[in-house]
């Protein structure tokens, strides 16, 4: 990952350029998590994948980690409201 943008490989192989809109730490685990974005899609849809410091992503998130995710994209999202 570098700057606001990473590439991910997609099951058939292809890659893809996201848009990576956050990153944050959950400090009871000590497992990173990026929340990012397709740049070629117009929707609002987010994703949230696990990724290490090499940058090997794992987007096999638990429901508990995809809850997580999802508290700290809204308490983000309010806080570029205000």
């Amino acid at each position: 990952m570098q700057d606001n943008h990473m590439l991910i490989t997609l099951e058939d192989g292809t890659t893809k350029e996201m848009e990576i809109l956050f990153t944050f730490d959950d400090e009871t685990t000590n497992i990173s998590y990026v929340i990012f974005s397709d740049l070629d899609e117009d929707s609002d849809e987010v994703y949230a994948a696990k990724y290490t410091e090499d940058g090997d992503l794992d987007m096999d998130l638990t429901d508990k980690e995809m809850e997580m995710c999802e508290e700290v994209l809204g308490a983000f999202s309010d806080e570029q409201e205000d």
